[in-house]
C-alpha cells in the first residue's frame, strides 16, 4: 500500500546509530520543547488560576478531572479516523498544523477574562489541539530518521523536553511572582500574559519542524484518498487481528493502557489536588519544576539499569513505585514538605516508565509491519487518562473526599500489573534461545 518503502531513509539522516543529530532530526526534536512548555503550565499554573475563579465551595478536583477527561475522549474517537486520512500524501502535514494552530489559539484565548467554566472550555480545546498535534508529531518520527536511530531521536526529544519547558515556565513564574511589584500589574493579569508567553513560545519552536519536515513515507496521492482511507481500515482491522492472535502481545498492551493511564491521572492531577488541600501555589509551581529537573536524569539512569535487570522487571518496578506513590499521596499528602517529596518521586519514575515502555513494546511487535503496530501503542498511550480522571472526579463527586479519589488510582495499577505478572516476557525467550545458540 505504501508508495515508498518503509525502509527509506530520509535524506541526510545517517545509518549509524551512534552518529550525532543531523539538522532535520533536531528541528524534529525541538517541538518537544515547544509543547513542552504548554504541558508544564497545564500542570503547574492553570489549575491554581481555576480553582481561583471558582466559587469558595467549588471543587477543583472534580471540574479538573472531568475537564481531562473529556479532551481525552474527543482525541480518543477522532485519531483513528484522522490518522488513516493523514497517511495520505501531504496530509499530515496539514492535520499537525490544525491541530497545533487550534492549540496555539486556545492558549491565548485563555488569557481572555473568562468564567470558571468558560476557562474550562477554552482549556479543553486548548488540550485537544496539543494532543491532536502529538500523535501527528510521533509519526513524523519515521519520515525524520532511520529505524536504527529512532530509539536516540525519540529520548532527546523526551530529554530536552523536559528540560527546554522550564525557561518559559521559569520566565512566566517570575512574571506573576514579580510582575505585581515591578510592572504594577495584578497577579490575575500576570498570569494571562504567561499564557500568551508560553503560546509564544510553542510557535517559536515549532517553525524549524514546518520548514524542514517532508512527508517520505503515505499510502497513497491525494487523488486516491477514498481508496486510502478504506484500505486504512483495512489494514487496522488485520493489524488488530494479528494483535489478538499474540498473547503477550495484547497482555502487555493492556497493562500498558491501565498503568500509562494511572501515570498520566498522577501528572494531570497532582496540582489540583495539592490545591484542594490548600497548599500554597508557590510551593506547587517549584515543586513541579523540580520534577522537571529530576526527570530527565533519572530516565537516562532508568535505561541503563533496563540493560542489566531487563525492561520488563523495571517497567514492573515502576508501577510499584506509582502504587507507593498514590498511597502516599492518599495517606501522607497533607502540606507542602509532602509535595516536595511526591514531586521528586513523580520525577523518578515519569520519565523510566514512558521510555521504557515504547522500547519494550518495539522489542515484542514484528519488526517488518512496526508503523502499523506503533500506530495502536499510539492509540493507547494518547487516549490514555480517560478512565483515571474520570475514576478520580467521580469518587471526588460521590465521596466529597479528593483523597479517596487520589487513591482510586491505585485500581488501574493493580489490573496492570497482574496482565505484567501474567504475561510471558518474549524478550527473555528471545534472548534464552540466543545464549543456547
Amino acid at each position: 500500500m505504501s508508495q515508498n518503502a518503509t525502509t527509506t531513509a530520509p535524506q541526510g539522516a545517517p545509518a549509524d546509530a551512534l552518529a550525532r543529530l543531523t539538522t532535520r532530526e533536531k528541528k524534529w526534536i525541538v517541538y518537544d520543547v515547544g509543547n513542552s512548555a504548554f504541558v508544564l503550565l497545564s500542570t503547574a499554573v492553570i489549575p491554581i488560576y481555576a480553582k481561583s475563579l471558582m466559587p469558595a465551595d467549588g471543587n477543583i478536583v472534580s471540574a479538573w478531572g472531568y475537564a481531562q477527561t473529556i479532551a481525552s475522549l474527543v482525541i480518543a474517537l477522532l485519531m483513528p479516523l484522522l490518522g488513516s486520512i493523514a497517511d495520505v500524501q501531504g496530509m499530515k502535514i496539514r492535520f499537525f498544523l490544525g491541530f497545533f494552530g487550534t492549540g496555539v489559539v486556545m492558549c491565548c484565548a485563555m488569557a481572555l477574562p473568562l468564567t470558571w467554566l468558560p476557562f474550562l472550555i477554552v482549556y479543553v480545546l486548548a488540550t485537544i489541539g496539543l494532543n491532536g498535534s502529538l500523535t501527528f508529531y510521533d509519526s513524523m518520527l519515521i519520515d525524520t530518521t532511520t529505524n536504527e536511530r529512532m530509539d536516540k531521536v525519540s529520548s532527546h526529544g523526551y530529554g530536552w523536553g523536559y528540560v527546554g519547558s522550564t525557561i518559559p515556565f521559569i520566565a512566566c513564574i517570575a512574571l506573576i511572582f514579580g510582575g505585581p511589584a515591578v510592572f504594577g500589574w495584578s497577579t490575575v493579569a500576570c498570569t494571562r500574559a504567561a499564557f500568551v508567553i508560553t503560546a509564544l513560545w510553542w510557535v517559536a519552536f515549532t517553525v524549524p519542524l514546518l520548514t524542514s519536515y517532508t512527508q517520505v513515507h503515505y499510502r497513497a496521492t491525494r487523488e486516491h484518498a477514498r481508496e486510502a482511507v478504506a484500505g486504512t481500515f483495512r489494514e487496522l482491522g488485520s493489524t488488530f487481528g494479528k494483535i489478538v492472535k499474540n498473547k503477550p502481545l495484547w497482555m502487555f498492551m493492556v497493562a500498558f493502557f491501565f498503568y500509562i493511564d494511572a501515570v498520566n491521572t498522577v501528572i494531570s492531577m497532582s496540582t489540583s489536588y495539592g490545591t484542594q488541600l490548600g497548599i500554597d501555589s508557590t510551593q506547587l509551581v517549584v515543586a513541579l519544576l523540580v520534577t522537571q529537573f529530576v526527570a530527565f536524569p533519572c530516565a537516562i539512569i532508568y535505561g541503563r539499569l533496563a540493560g542489566r535487570f531487563g525492561c520488563k522487571p523495571m517497567i514492573m518496578a515502576a508501577v510499584v513505585a506509582y502504587m507507593c506513590i498514590v498511597f502516599f499521596a492518599t495517606f501522607f499528602l497533607k502540606a507542602a514538605p509532602e509535595f516536595w517529596i511526591l514531586a521528586i518521586l513523580v520525577g523518578m519514575f515519569q520519565g523510566g516508565i514512558q521510555a521504557l515502555s515504547r522500547s519494550y513494546y518495539g522489542k515484542i511487535i514484528p519488526k517488518d509491519h512496526a508503523n502499523e503496530y506503533y500506530g495502536f501503542y499510539d492509540i493507547f498511550g494518547k487516549t490514555a487518562s480517560i478512565l483515571g480522571t474520570f475514576l478520580v472526579a467521580t469518587t471526588t463527586t460521590l465521596t466529597g473526599n479528593a483523597s479517596l479519589g487520589v487513591l482510586s488510582i491505585a485500581i488501574l495499577l493493580v489490573v496492570a500489573l497482574v496482565f505484567l505478572t501474567l504475561q510471558k516476557d518474549p524478550t527473555r525467550t528471545a534472548t534464552a534461545s540466543a545464549r543456547i545458540a
